[in-house]
């Protein structure tokens, strides 16, 4: 009767969280109670550890290195430079074929080619670990892997030293930390 009880209560325990397969994928954080806005009903959400996150935790960055690297994702985002898109809803059959690119995504593009030049350059490993690794939201190995440096390639744990150096360059880049004395 135990052994049925403590098979019940795991399965309860399983379905309240994340599948055993989606936690071998990533970690989570700490589940955030909420009411729902429609039923008014408790429920549990759940986000899913990025890079940042996961760094910040084991101490490897400081708070202002995943500030830096936050911003400039955001950044990113709004300059439409990941290459998944949405089929614009301004493209109507018939109407004009210009470009949709706003005003606004051309200043964020040149904030993010301000921040890759204050990395080195797109050539650059900072540049381009910062590119791959917080702008399109790749793993540090993927991203090791693909590229390497001068014909040898990159082991994760040098792509993770890369990644923490740039994200330093940054939160100077961004005025969150200040030059050592």
């Amino acid at each position: 009767m135990a052994a049925k009880r403590k098979t019940k209560t795991s399965k309860q325990k399983e379905a309240m969280g994340p599948s055993t397969w989606r936690l071998q994928h990533g970690s989570f954080g700490e589940a955030v109670r909420s009411a729902d806005p429609e039923t008014g009903t408790p429920v549990q959400h759940r986000y899913a550890m990025d890079t940042l996150g996961v760094m910040l935790g084991n101490g490897t960055i400081t708070p202002e290195m995943r500030e830096a690297g936050e911003m400039f994702r955001r950044q990113f985002r709004f300059a439409a430079l990941d290459t998944l898109r949405a089929m614009p809803l301004l493209r109507i059959p018939g109407g004009h074929s210009g470009d949709t690119t706003t005003e606004q995504q051309f200043r964020a593009r040149e904030r993010v080619a301000t921040a890759i030049d204050a990395l080195g350059g797109p050539g650059s490993p900072a540049g381009a670990c910062v590119w791959h690794v917080v702008g399109m939201e790749n793993s540090i190995t993927e991203w090791a892997r693909r590229s390497g440096w001068c014909g040898r390639p990159i082991g994760h744990a040098q792509g993770q030293g890369v990644l923490v150096s740039a994200l330093g360059v940054l939160a100077m880049h961004y005025g969150l930390t200040r030059r050592a004395a």
